[in-house]
This record gives C-alpha cells, structure tokens and sequence, in this order.
C-alpha cells in the first residue's frame, strides 16, 4: 500500500499475537495498586496515577479511558502510553476515587495494574 499515499509508520508485532488489546489475555488475577492522590485546590478536582500494564496501541489507550471514565465522580482520564511496558493512566475527580474501582475498571478494559516495587 504505499506509494498509494499511505506512509509506512514501521510497526511490528513484538511477539506475534498482536496488541494487548487484540491478543488472549493472560493477566494476573490480583495486582498491587501504586496510586498518588495530590488536590487541586484552584478547581477543587483530585487527581491519581496508576501504573497500567500491556497497553500497546491507541485502542488500548480508549479501551482504559472508557472503562475508568464510568466510574462515578471520574471527571477526566489522561493516559501516558508507554508501549508494550508500564503506562501512567491519571484520574482526576471530584472526590478521591477508590483504587480497587479503578483496578476492576482496568482489569474490565483487559489490562492490569503495576505491582507495587
């Protein structure tokens, strides 16, 4: 296809099943959460980070915002992909939002969260 006005971005599948989001998953049933909440006084919001594992692609990145953005008082969710190793997903809130809701979200989404080190 190129020549035809597409442009080779050069992408390979890593271990040839493709993305996360599109091969088996095989994570783990139980993870540590690693969160930080800091307050936002000047908008009253909160925001946390959680270390998000075997995000590969953009899909991936819509499939976690999706499932952490119905958890009730979420009010925005940035993602931080960082291919094939540990992403940093950031909630913000109204309140402080429970971190084994997030877990199941990402965990519904097909990833897991990072182990505490």
């Amino acid at each position: 296809m190129t020549g035809q006005g597409f442009q080779d971005l050069g992408l390979q599948a890593t271990n040839g099943v493709g993305c996360a989001c599109c091969a088996p998953t095989s994570h783990a049933a139980t993870a540590n959460t690693t969160a930080s909440a800091t307050a936002q006084p000047a908008s009253g919001e909160v925001s946390a980070q959680f270390l998000v594992e075997g995000m590969t692609c953009s899909h991936c990145v819509r499939s976690v915002t999706e499932e952490v953005s119905a958890i009730d008082g979420v009010s925005g969710v940035e993602v931080d992909l960082h291919a094939g190793g540990v992403s940093t997903v950031t909630v913000s809130s109204t309140a402080p939002v429970d971190a084994e809701r997030v877990r199941e979200a990402v965990e519904e989404a097909g990833y897991s969260l990072a182990a505490a080190s």
